[in-house]
């Protein structure tokens, strides 16, 4: 296993090309050891937690360690990223290392350029809607800033998508809604936290993705990221209770009248079934 170096020198150096590497590749030697130094074990072992639940291997590893460090700032914008620096410290090949950069340049994290290597992006350059992002900066040291952002966002995204979906209905559709809120139900009853989770973040999914409006449909995947991000009350979604699961089924029997306007009230009323999130996200004004 690789000697630890300290912050300070891990990633510095002259630049290197994704290809280049001063060691031999052999086999056995694609491995995710510890970060850097010992502040970022609790971060290493959250990303190689959340990699081994979505099944991602060892470029999944990576991603997440990585990105997980610049997002909580362990790795500042401007930072040098060394290929064969980072392949020796996590022990791992250079398509890995290659591959994981490239993820995280699609992503508006870092950046390489001929001559001047690969390099850790401002906050400004960051693809802010991409579900690891969300994910990162939810359990990290802009957890709350990321909450608070979510629950706004959400607040523009799922009430019009509710009102346009009454427009859209499909006999199947509203089956596969009072499906959900059946399962939420039965989950709740059974304080089963997980089941009512996955039913919950399909109705939201499903219910944007019937809207009719395709912009709005790219927007499902930042939805089902925020109901996936756990700690404090942000929305009516985040815990199984009664009062969200009345929410629910009054969006779907909305939905069913072909009331939007009901269907739009019905999911602000579910966004704001906790009286923290009130003072968070404040309901609009009465015209």
């Amino acid at each position: 296993m690789t000697a630890a170096r300290s912050a300070d020198s891990g990633l510095a150096g002259p630049a290197g090309e994704l290809d280049r590497y001063p060691y031999a590749e052999a086999p056995g030697t694609d491995r995710v050891v510890a970060p850097w130094d010992s502040a970022d074990q609790d971060l290493g072992r959250v990303g190689r937690r959340a990699a081994g639940s979505r099944g991602r291997g060892l470029h999944g590893q990576l991603v997440q360690q990585l990105g997980q460090m610049i997002v909580s700032g362990d790795l500042g914008a401007d930072r040098p990223l060394v290929p064969e620096e980072i392949g020796q410290r996590f022990e791992v090949s250079r398509t890995v290392v290659r591959e994981s950069l490239r993820v995280l340049e699609a992503k508006g994290l870092v950046s390489a350029r001929p001559n001047v290597g690969t390099r850790v992006r401002p906050v400004s350059d960051w693809n802010l809607l991409d579900p690891d992002i969300i994910e990162w900066r939810a359990f990290g040291p802009q957890r709350d800033d990321q909450r608070r952002e979510l629950s706004e966002l959400r607040w523009t995204i799922e009430p019009l998508a509710a009102r346009l979906a009454a427009g859209h209905g499909r006999e199947e559709v509203q089956q596969r809604l009072s499906d959900m809120v059946e399962i939420m139900g039965h989950a709740l009853a059974q304080g089963d936290s997980i089941t009512f989770s996955r039913a919950d973040a399909e109705f939201h999914s499903l219910l944007i993705q019937v809207a009719g409006n395709r912009m709005l449909e790219h927007l499902s995947g930042i939805v089902s990221a925020a109901l996936q991000v756990s700690g404090g009350p942000v929305t009516g979604c985040d815990r199984p209770t009664e009062a969200s699961l009345v929410h629910h089924s009054r969006i779907v029997d909305a939905l069913a009248a072909g009331d939007g306007a009901g269907a739009e009230a019905a999911m602000r009323q579910l966004l704001t079934v906790h009286p923290e999130v009130e003072r968070v996200v404040p309901a609009p004004r009465e015209h």
